[in-house]
């Protein structure tokens, strides 16, 4: 393709191409970058040619970026580990592995930089070992609770519905996974078992306190790589 063809190009507005990439098509991008660059290495290029290179290899860079984290999701929910994703992202660990992820996923709770997001999963994380650990340390009351509401007959049907998972739940090893149908509970119960629903709110209130405060707590120390620098300073 001739520089002067590759201009006319660079500037259309073709109205059956709608990607993010100035019109173009990932691999209609591609080649444009790749013709261009042929063109520079003969000498043929024209300024406005490489401008126009230039803004859409920007723009292929950027949609290329978001498909990552968005085939990393598909995989992660087709059950492919991160030890095994590790080698495809160039990188040498599962935990590396997510820590790319993290950084490159769009945020759906606030968090601007990626740094920003590996933090949040982080705080999440320690938050829900922390509970998990408390439910286990309370697994008598919570069984008790879930055994109770479980065994409830006169409920509405979609009241006797929550209650029922919570049977299910209560069916598992780990006391932790009682926690969440529980709090479901909660509405349902007020007006018939108000006794029942003050205890459903306790625990859930409780839950709740223990991933503020684990929060706090991590919030009051600096990530590990600050402390790491820190350190080497």
């Amino acid at each position: 393709m001739s520089s002067k063809r590759r201009q006319s190009t660079c500037h259309r507005k073709d109205d059956t191409l709608n990607d993010s990439t100035g019109g173009y098509t990932a691999v209609e991008a591609l080649a444009l970058v790749q013709g261009l660059l042929t063109d520079t290495r003969a000498g043929a290029a024209a300024p406005a040619d490489l401008v126009a290179a230039l803004t859409v290899l920007r723009q292929l860079r950027a949609e290329l970026a978001d498909w990552e984290p968005e085939l990393v999701t598909a995989a992660r929910a087709q059950k492919v580990s991160w030890a095994v994703l590790a080698p495809a992202l160039g990188v040498t660990s599962r935990q590396a592995a997510e820590r790319r992820y993290l950084r490159l996923r769009p945020s759906a709770t606030g968090e601007r930089t990626g740094e920003q997001r590996v933090r949040a999963q982080r705080d999440k994380r320690a938050g829900d070992r922390a509970v998990a650990a408390w439910a286990h340390d309370n697994a008598a009351v919570l069984r008790q609770l879930a055994g109770q509401i479980s065994a409830l007959r006169d409920l509405p049907n979609r009241a006797q519905r929550h209650a029922d998972l919570v049977g299910q739940a209560l069916a598992e090893d780990d006391p932790a996974s009682l926690l969440s149908p529980l709090a479901d509970t909660h509405t349902h119960l007020k007006a018939t078992h108000a006794g029942l629903a003050a205890q459903v709110q306790s625990i859930t209130d409780q839950a709740t306190q223990i991933r503020h405060a684990t929060h706090a707590t991590r919030s009051s120390s600096p990530p590990a790589a600050e402390q790491q620098t820190h350190n080497r300073a």
